[in-house]
C-alpha cells in the first residue's frame, strides 16, 4: 500500500458481487481496492465446471467467467489483490480501517462481498477424510475419482451440477438426500434421472464417513423414516448441502439475521453509514450469479453516492 493512501472504496471479496462493485466503483473513478483472501478471482463460480445461467452466454466455465470479471474491473483501474486475509476492521467514522496480513488499509467507504463457504456434515471421518476421499469441489477433485464410484450428499442445484460433472470421470455417482424431493432446478434433475451413470439413496443421512490409511471406503447411512441403519461401499464423497456466510469478522458490528447474514436495506445499506454488503454474505432470498452482480452494482452506486454526500 502507498504510504497514507486512503482509498474511495475498498472491496471485500473478488466474487461476481464484488468485482462488479469494483467494475461500477472505478468506472465512476473511484479510486477501488478488492482484497480477497483465495488464491484466484471468482468465489465459488471459480469452482463451477459449467455455467449455464449467465444471460446471453449459452455455457462457459467458472474460471474463464471469473478472469472476464477481473479483466474487466482492472481494465478501469481497480487493484485487485489476492492472498489477503482481514484480521480486525473499524467500520465507525468517515475512513473505514482494515488490518489485513498484507499491511493496513484505509477506505472512505467498504462493500462487503465476502461471500459464504460450505457447509459440511459433522459427522465422524468428515475431517479426518477431507482430502483423502471426502470433497467440496468436484472440479478441483473429480478427475481423482475416475473409473471409480462416488457420492454426492445434497439435493439443491449446486449438488446435481457438480454430481452431473464427476459423471465425465466416476463409473458410478450415486446422489444422497434426505428427502425423495429435490430443490434443484428441474433441468439438472431430469438430466441426472436420464444418466446411466446416475443412481439414488432417497431418504438417507450419513452418520459417518469409514476409510483406511489410503483413503475414504465406505459411508454409514441411516434411513429416515425407519431409522435402519446400512453400509454403502465409495470410494469418494463429495458434499453439497448448502453454504454458511463469511461474517465471523462483522460479528457484534453488523446486523445479521438468525443465520449470520448481514441485513441490508434495497441501496445495499448496512447499519453502518458507509458500509455496504452484497451478493451471498446479505440476506437474500435468491443467490445467484445474476443477483450477486445486481448487488454489487448497486453497491457501488449507492457507494458513489455516499461519497458524494
Amino acid at each position: 500500500m502507498v504510504k497514507n493512501m486512503i482509498y474511495d472504496v475498498i472491496i471485500l471479496g473478488a466474487g461476481p458481487a464484488g468485482l462488479t462493485a469494483a467494475l461500477y466503483a472505478s468506472r465512476s473513478g473511484l479510486k477501488t481496492l478488492v482484497l480477497d483472501k483465495t488464491p484466484v478471482v471468482g468465489g465459488q463460480i471459480a469452482l463451477t465446471s459449467l455455467v449455464e445461467n449467465w444471460p446471453g452466454v449459452q455455457s462457459t466455465d467458472g474460471p474463464a467467467l471469473s478472469n472476464n470479471f477481473a479483466d474487466h474491473a482492472k481494465k478501469f483501474g481497480a487493484e485487485i489483490k489476492n492472498m489477503v486475509s482481514v484480521s480486525e476492521v473499524e467500520l465507525e467514522g468517515k475512513v473505514k480501517k482494515l488490518k489485513t496480513s498484507a499491511g493496513d488499509f484505509e477506505g472512505k467507504s467498504l462493500i462487503i462481498a465476502t461471500g459464504a463457504k460450505e457447509r459440511t456434515l459433522g459427522v465422524p471421518g468428515e475431517e479426518e477424510y477431507k482430502g483423502k476421499g471426502v470433497s467440496y469441489c468436484a472440479t478441483c477433485d473429480a478427475p481423482f475419482f475416475k473409473d471409480k464410484n462416488v457420492v454426492v450428499i445434497g439435493g439443491g442445484s449446486a449438488a446435481f451440477d457438480e454430481g452431473l460433472y464427476i459423471t465425465k470421470f466416476a463409473k458410478q455417482v450415486t446422489f444422497v438426500h434426505r428427502r425423495e424431493e429435490f430443490r434443484a432446478e428441474q433441468i439438472l434433475i431430469d438430466r441426472a434421472k436420464n444418466n446411466d451413470k446416475v443412481k439414488f439413496q432417497l431418504n438417507k443421512i450419513v452418520v459417518s464417513i469409514i476409510g483406511n490409511e489410503q483413503g475414504v471406503e465406505k459411508i454409514k447411512l441411516k434411513d429416515t423414516k425407519d431409522d435402519s441403519e446400512s453400509e454403502f461401499q465409495v470410494d469418494g464423497v463429495f458434499i453439497y448441502i448448502g453454504m454458511l456466510p463469511n461474517t465471523e469478522l462483522f460479528k457484534g458490528k453488523l446486523n445479521m439475521n438468525d443465520n449470520n447474514y448481514l441485513i441490508t436495506n434495497d441501496n445495499m445499506e448496512t447499519n453502518i453509514k458507509g458500509v455496504f454488503a452484497a451478493g451471498d454474505v446479505r440476506f437474500s432470498p435468491v443467490k445467484q450469479i445474476t443477483t450477486a452482480t445486481s448487488d454489487g452494482t448497486i453497491a457501488a452506486t449507492m457507494a458513489l453516492k455516499y461519497l458524494e454526500g
